[in-house]
């Protein structure tokens, strides 16, 4: 297979670091420069990254919960009322996706409407013939995975119905009771993960995760020089750095506790523990 390079585009990428304070780039604009520059297959690679926020939107409107329309995906207002209508151009996942809401009849019984909309997206993403973004989102489906478990074990929550994907390491999170989870042979970064849990508060815990994606992204690119491959990861790296300028003291308070009601939504707590208690 050819692969294109993109010299002046790569050769152009500002600076970045995961402490700045500011950006000279914002995704919108360095998204605009993508769509004209990039070959139209690899500018698809690129909408991959953006189907969360068409995910969130399309739940949205079927809960029919008015909330406010994220302009940040890939498919305007309009377009979705007509496809959840009767969807024809959409992913293939989400033309699964919304039947099965429209019908009630869930593709995996038992598990939040979104989590099984985010399940059927990573299938969907891991399909890729790109092996940098096939590697990339298996690491980030493991990894959020294994920070969920830490959680439910901390507040002592179930574990059915939670964990995205059907996998090796999803059947060690549920089963085992070992503070790796027997893991750390099989994912590489599980013994890290086992440090930044013990360590600090939920800020810093948050932080030092975005610093082993951050790493890992330019381990990914150790051989990549001018390809679409450094673009996806500047891309990312974007994602994390704007979220982090956005995220004062109070916002990432409030972050952390809606993790916690997002998961107490199905699980009774202890009664010696109290939400309220939980500090930053």
């Amino acid at each position: 297979m050819f692969d294109r390079n993109y010299h002046y585009l790569v050769a152009g990428l500002p600076d970045i670091i995961l402490d700045q304070k500011k950006l000279s780039l914002i995704i919108d604009d360095f998204r605009e420069e993508l769509k004209y520059h990039l070959h139209k297959d690899d500018y698809s690679l690129v909408e991959l990254f953006f189907l969360p926020f068409d995910n969130t939107n399309i739940l949205n409107l079927l809960l029919k919960n008015k909330k406010p329309f994220n302009p940040s995906g890939n498919y305007p207002q309009s377009f979705l009322e007509e496809e959840i209508k009767e969807p024809v151009s959409l992913p293939s996942y989400l033309r699964q996706f919304i039947p099965a809401f429209k019908n009630d009849t869930p593709v995996f019984p038992g598990y939040s409407w979104e989590n099984q909309l985010t399940w059927l997206y990573y299938d969907y993403v891991l399909q890729t013939n790109n092996v940098f973004i096939k590697t990339w989102f298996e690491f980030n489906l493991h990894l959020n995975n294994i920070l969920t478990a830490f959680n439910l074990r901390k507040y002592k929550l179930a574990k059915e119905f939670v964990f995205i994907g059907d996998n090796f390491i999803t059947e060690a999170l549920k089963r085992s009771t070992l503070k790796d989870f027997g893991l750390s042979n099989d994912f590489i970064f599980m013994e890290k993960l086992v440090s930044i849990d013990e360590n600090g508060n939920s800020m810093e815990k948050e932080r030092a995760v975005d610093i082993l994606r951050w790493n890992y992204l330019d381990e990914l690119n150790t051989f990549n020089y001018f390809s679409i491959e450094v673009l996806l990861s500047f891309l990312i790296k974007l994602f994390i750095v704007e979220r982090w300028i956005k995220l004062d003291p109070e916002t990432g308070r409030k972050m952390f506790r809606q993790i916690i009601n997002d998961l107490e939504k199905s699980y009774e707590f202890p009664k010696e523990f109290k939400i309220n208690e939980v500090r930053k």
